[in-house]
């Protein structure tokens, strides 16, 4: 029961109050760059929670296993931003081969996420954690969770504003009032701190 309430209070917490996008600023190109559609936002943020649960597979067993008993901690940014890469090609060529439409709607984006450091942020904040193999899991999905949570609130937002574009002032359209519209979305997202902690604590 303990365990079970321990990993609940990690998923819920990396999708609410730790949210990557939100809460610790991560992977902030493809949330503005693919957040205008909302088929986009969500095709964009099923790939990233793919590839996150695939590199803390990957990743957590070689720092644990190879890395760290040997000394090379210090390659483990080199090691992770490998093993990201080619599993973005892997999902990359799946999508070309398999979802043309969600590849061709995607484009540049897909292959940003090798360098989306909310990937390898989510890699690294695990062992900054301490979590063990389970819990690392749990925190990747719930980070890919909370990445599509931010993609999916915010194309919604975007689509108000500019439904409203002709309200807004010249000078504040395009990228002001949608960075305005992101961070009151980050604020929001701060009252969940206490009431998570209130559940599980």
């Amino acid at each position: 029961m303990e365990l079970f309430r321990n990993l609940m209070y990690i998923l819920v917490t990396s999708v609410l109050v730790e949210n990557v996008v939100l809460a610790k600023f991560l992977g902030c190109c493809p949330f503005l760059g693919v957040s205008k559609k909302l088929d986009s936002a969500v095709g964009m943020s099923s790939a990233v929670i793919f590839v996150m649960l695939m590199a803390t597979a990957v990743t957590w067993p070689i720092y644990t296993y190879l890395l760290a008993p040997n000394g090379l901690e210090y390659l483990q940014t080199i090691v992770f931003i490998l093993v990201i890469a080619a599993l973005v090609q892997m999902v990359e060529f799946i999508l070309k081969k398999y979802m043309k439409s969600l590849y061709k709607a995607l484009g540049v984006y897909l292959p940003l996420i090798t360098t989306n450091c909310a990937v390898l942020g989510c890699t690294l904040l695990n062992l900054e954690n301490h979590y063990n193999f389970l819990e690392s899991l749990v925190n990747a999905l719930g980070s890919g969770l909370g990445f599509m949570l931010a993609m999916v609130i915010f194309s919604g937002v975007r689509s108000r504003v500019d439904a409203a574009a002709g309200s807004i002032p010249k000078a504040y359209q395009g990228i002001p009032i949608t960075l305005t519209a992101a961070a009151i979305c980050s604020v929001s997202f701060m009252g969940f701190s206490g009431i998570v902690d209130g559940l599980f604590k």
